[in-house]
């Protein structure tokens, strides 16, 4: 098959999809300002070219052919993505431009934000937009995602193919309590007097830390669940028992006095936080930039400690 042939022209594209969406050739012709029959010419076109039949007639209706219903979506995501990179294109002049940034809640509230006018002040072309990123062990699929760059809690997978990594830090988890507590947790094993706090998406973490320490006879699974880090930290904060949760995730706290750092066992988990992004991704000057002004914010942090 020819690179012609695999690569259909937009306007056919465009008449496809529309009558996809509308499954009326009349109601594409009107949305893309075109004639009946110069809808109906595209489509016989592009199924010419692809040598399958898209649509077929039920009943004087339009109808997707399986083969229809099946490459209708990936059209529209296309063309979906090519009119915002135009549109990109043309605000910006090529300049500047919007990442997608897809990144855990709470790691984009407590640890990014703070820093991110930084980031902005040398660079207020940029926008980033940040998605929601599932909590589990594993890099997105930047096939399926709107997304240019991602950061995420990496564990011992293999590497992704066509994926560009670099390691961020380690997470390095602190118990904490309310300063109320504080004084009744001298040492590890004063634990088993109090709830530990589980987080739902961390079940190993507490079992980890309570043998890292050498402490036997507590339960380390055993304690009210839940799922964000946000509201673990309140719930430690508020004296319903005592956490464990990231360094970054407690800067504000610890300063402000709201939670206490009893037990000097800090502990660095084999998971980290990796940035990772498409190979050829890199040529976008927006994730260029974004990239080294994170890893700078990383080394200078490094230093301070």
């Amino acid at each position: 098959m020819s690179a012609r042939r695999q690569l259909p022209p937009a306007q056919m594209l465009q008449a496809f999809e529309a009558a996809a969406r509308h499954l009326s050739v009349t109601r594409a012709a009107e949305e893309l300002a075109l004639t009946q029959s110069a809808v109906s010419r595209q489509i016989a076109g592009l199924e010419a070219l692809l040598d399958l039949r898209l649509f077929q007639r039920q009943r004087q209706r339009l109808a997707l052919t399986p083969a229809g219903a099946a490459y209708a979506p990936v059209v529209r995501a296309t063309l979906a993505r090519l009119r915002a990179a135009t549109e990109e294109l043309l605000a910006h002049r090529g300049t500047g431009g919007t990442l997608n940034l897809s990144v855990p809640p709470s790691f984009a509230a407590r640890w990014l934000m703070p820093r991110m006018p930084r980031f902005l002040a040398r660079h207020p072309g940029v926008m980033v937009n940040t998605r929601n990123f599932t909590t589990s062990l594993t890099p997105l699929d930047f096939a399926a995602e709107d997304v240019d760059v991602a950061i995420w809690l990496a564990g011992a997978e293999a590497e992704a193919p066509g994926v560009t990594r670099h390691r961020m830090m380690a997470e390095e988890r602190l118990v904490v309590c309310a300063p109320a507590l504080a004084a009744g947790l001298r040492r590890p094993a004063d634990l088993a007097g109090h709830t530990l706090l589980q987080l739902s998406m961390r079940p190993r973490a507490w079992p980890e830390w309570l043998a890292a320490a050498g402490v036997s006879g507590v339960d380390g699974r055993r304690g009210p669940q839940h799922h964000h880090m946000a509201v673990l930290a309140e719930a430690a904060a508020a004296g319903l028992g005592v956490a464990l949760l990231p360094r970054w995730m407690l800067e504000a706290e610890l300063a402000s006095g709201r939670l206490a750092a009893p037990l000097d066992r800090p502990f660095a988990s084999e998971e980290h936080y990796v940035l990772g992004y498409p190979e050829g991704n890199e040529a976008k000057p927006a994730l260029r930039v974004f990239r080294d002004w994170l890893l700078g914010e990383l080394r200078m942090s490094d230093a301070q400690d």
